[in-house]
C-alpha cells in the first residue's frame, strides 16, 4: 500500500510540475479512483495532497525511502504532520520499526517532544554505565515524562509505585518495550534479614534484570549504596549465567548534576540516576533549550579556541 502510494504521490507531483495540475484537477482524479476502486476510502482529495507531499519529502533520500515501507501509512502520516527536519523523521521511524508503535502510541511520543528528550539527554552527560553500551541505544534516558501518573500533592513513594503499576503499559512506553515487569517490592534474602526492591524488571535485548529504587525527593549519595547492595544481591542470587550483569535505575524527582558525577565516580556498580517529570512539557519549550544548549556549546568551544 505504500508502495501505491508512494507511486501516486510520485504521478501526482510531476503533473502539478508538468502540467500544472492543481486542486480541481486532483479532485476530478480523486472522483476518478472512487469509481475504479472497490475500497476507496484513501482516496480523498486530501489523502491525494498527502501522498504528493509523501513522496517529495522522502523521494531523494536513500536512507529513509526503504524504511517509510515499513510503518503504516497512518503512523507516516503523524510523522509527517508532527516533524520539521528530516532528522526528526528518521527519528520516529526508526522508533516506530523498533518498538512496533501503533497509532496512539507513536502520538503520546510525538506530543510529549520525545525527540526533542533524547537529544537534550545526549547533550548532557550520560554516564557509561555499562562498558562498551550506550543505554541510550537501549531506550534509556537521565529524564522522563510520567505525566500519565496523575499523582496527588504530596504523595509517598507508595503512591508513585502503585500509581506506576496501574499505569503499568503508558510507563513500559516510555521506558521502552523491552521491560518486563517481573515484581514489586520484589524480596530478596540476605542472612536472616528481607529486602525489598520497589519495582524489579528484565530487558530482553540487554538481557539483564533492572531494579528500580523510586524517590520522590533530591537524589542522596548515600542512594547509591542501597542500589550496590541491591545489584549485588541479584547477581549473586538470581542471574542466570546466559545473562548479563544488573543494571540499577534510581528514580528521582530531582538531582545535582555534580553530586550524582562525585556519587558514581567511585562506584562499580552499574547505576543509571535518572529523574521524572508528572506534567507535560511544551514541545517549544523543549526545543528552545535544545537551542540554546547547542548555541551554549558552539559559544564554549569559541573560547576554548581562542584560548589555545
Amino acid at each position: 500500500m505504500i508502495d501505491l502510494y508512494l507511486e501516486i504521490g510520485k504521478y501526482i507531483s510531476r503533473k502539478v510540475t508538468a502540467d500544472s495540475w492543481g486542486k480541481n484537477v486532483v479532485e476530478e482524479l480523486a472522483k476518478y479512483l472512487e469509481n475504479q476502486v472497490a475500497d476507496s476510502s484513501g482516496f480523498s482529495p486530501r489523502n491525494l495532497w498527502r501522498m504528493k507531499q509523501f513522496f517529495e519529502t522522502y523521494q531523494d533520500d536513500e536512507k529513509l525511502s526503504p524504511v517509510v515501507r515499513e510503518i503504516s501509512w497512518s503512523n507516516n502520516l503523524l510523522i509527517l504532520s508532527g516533524t520539521k527536519s528530516l532528522e526528526e523523521k528518521e527519528f520516529y521511524i526508526r522508533l516506530v520499526i523498533r518498538e512496533r508503535y501503533s497509532k496512539r502510541e507513536l502520538e503520546r511520543q510525538l506530543n510529549s517532544g520525545l525527540y526533542e528528550r533524547v537529544l537534550l539527554a545526549k547533550a548532557g552527560n550520560f554516564p557509561e554505565v555499562l562498558p562498551g553500551k550506550d543505554l541510550r541505544e537501549y531506550g534509556f534516558r537521565d529524564h522522563y515524562l510520567l505525566d500519565f501518573l496523575q499523582l496527588p500533592d504530596g504523595h509517598s513513594e507508595k503512591d508513585l509505585r502503585k500509581s506506576i503499576l496501574k499505569n503499568l503499559r503508558d510507563f513500559i512506553l516510555e521506558f521502552g518495550k523491552d521491560f518486563i515487569l517481573i515484581g514489586e517490592e520484589y524480596r530478596v534474602q540476605v542472612g536472616n534479614e528481607d529486602y525489598y526492591i520497589d519495582l524489579l524488571f528484565f530487558h530482553r535485548e540487554l538481557c539483564c534484570l533492572v531494579p528500580f529504587d523510586l524517590k520522590i525527593d533530591r537524589f542522596k549519595p548515600d542512594y547509591i549504596g542501597k542500589m550496590n547492595f541491591y545489584l549485588e544481591v541479584l547477581d549473586r542470587e538470581m542471574k542466570k549465567p546466559h545473562e548479563n550483569p544488573s543494571v540499577g535505575v534510581i528514580l528521582c524527582k530531582e538531582k545535582e548534576e555534580e553530586i550524582v558525577e562525585i556519587a558514581l565516580s567511585r562506584s562499580l556498580s552499574p547505576t543509571l540516576i535518572a529523574t521524572y517529570e508528572t506534567q507535560l512539557i511544551d514541545k517549544n519549550l523543549l526545543r528552545q533549550k535544545l537551542h540554546e544548549f547547542y548555541e551554549q556549546s558552539m559559544l564554549n568551544n569559541g573560547e576554548e579556541e581562542i584560548e589555545s
